[in-house]
């Protein structure tokens, strides 16, 4: 059975009934969803919670996360939730593209061609992310304003900091100045997180002269400000003791920053760093060349017609270069 609500598809599989406290909460969640994708975001469990938790309406515990969940997946097997609002940002089908005809092709790069929007700028800049649950997020910003980005995943690895370190130096021997924008939980490891990041970048022979870090968040100001649920730091850290000196013994998660917030905040940071003028010239350069492909994909049935004599005339000059390659 299919129920549909406002246009969004919710589909049921079991039969159970909700009343009171229960069904009041799933409406909740549900007025949660359609305000994040009414600015186009979906959400993930651990976001749903941290709104429920900031909106006073349970309690910020582990009880109340596993309650929560066990919720929410009823709620959406009985067809109450919208099975799309809801993602999992870390578990993703991987699979080619695959087209019909050479004319999807061409459709489909006149409609996603860019250049690099950074082109011929004097600064270049990367955004990481500590956890894979909130590339959603950043990621989306990112693509708008055509930055880099990627989830460290907690203490990046050895090898992609040494990967990122030669990416950066390239970067910097062509003239350009790196900017990093690092954004983490507010606790004991994810504070350390960013130092550790500068540490080993310099181990690795980054610049110092040409390179700038900067933590977007969470920080402490960011916390009295927008005010996200607490949680007790974890004793068994080995940077308890050193973080509890200095903040106490709560820390807090990126997660229940609202997704505008964080969006915002890399935003006010990247495009500063873009000088217009030139921006506007690779725009003016891409929107010229996406008329020239759309042109070729308009005109492919007309190149289709006649492609044996196309391929007449290339096959020879191939053969050609091929040979004198070869003797070279």
């Amino acid at each position: 059975m299919v129920v549909e609500e406002n246009f969004m598809p919710k589909i049921a599989y079991i039969e159970k009934r909700f009343i009171g406290k229960s069904l009041a909460l799933i409406n909740k969640i549900n007025s949660v969803i359609t305000d994040y994708e009414a600015q186009g975001y979906k959400l993930t469990l651990r976001q749903v919670y941290y709104q429920m938790v900031a909106r006073n309406i349970i309690e910020n515990n582990l009880k109340s996360y596993n309650n929560l969940g066990n919720l929410i997946n009823d709620a959406r097997l009985m067809g109450l939730i919208d099975w799309n609002s809801i993602e999992d940002r870390t578990r993703n089908l991987q699979c080619n593209l695959h087209f019909e005809n050479p004319q999807e092709r061409l459709d489909m790069s006149a409609r996603n061609y860019m250049r690099d929007h950074w082109e011929g700028q004097s600064n270049y800049c990367e955004v990481w992310v500590e956890k894979d649950a909130l590339i959603g997020v950043v990621g989306r910003i990112c693509q708008q304003l055509d930055v880099p980005y990627f989830s460290c995943r907690g203490y990046t690895s050895q090898s992609e900091m040494w990967v990122a370190s030669q990416r950066l130096i390239d970067r910097q021997e062509y003239g350009q100045y790196v900017s990093i924008f690092h954004l983490g939980d507010h606790d004991p490891s994810g504070k350390d997180m960013s130092r550790d990041i500068v540490d080993r970048l310099m181990r690795f022979e980054v610049s110092d002269s040409f390179f700038e870090f900067k933590r977007l968040a969470l920080n402490y100001d960011q916390v009295e400000a927008y005010k996200p649920p607490p949680n007790p730091a974890k004793m068994t850290d080995t940077r308890f003791e050193n973080y509890v000196a200095e903040f106490g013994e709560e820390c807090w998660e990126l997660d229940a920053l609202e997704p505008k917030i964080i969006s915002n905040l890399i935003a006010n940071n990247v495009l500063p760093l873009r000088n217009e003028t030139v921006y506007e010239s690779v725009l003016k350069k891409e929107a010229h060349e996406i008329k020239r492909l759309q042109a070729l994909a308009q005109h492919y049935g007309s190149l289709d017609k006649n492609w044996k004599k196309v391929i007449e005339t290339i096959e020879p000059k191939k053969k050609k270069q091929e040979k004198k390659h070869g003797k070279a």
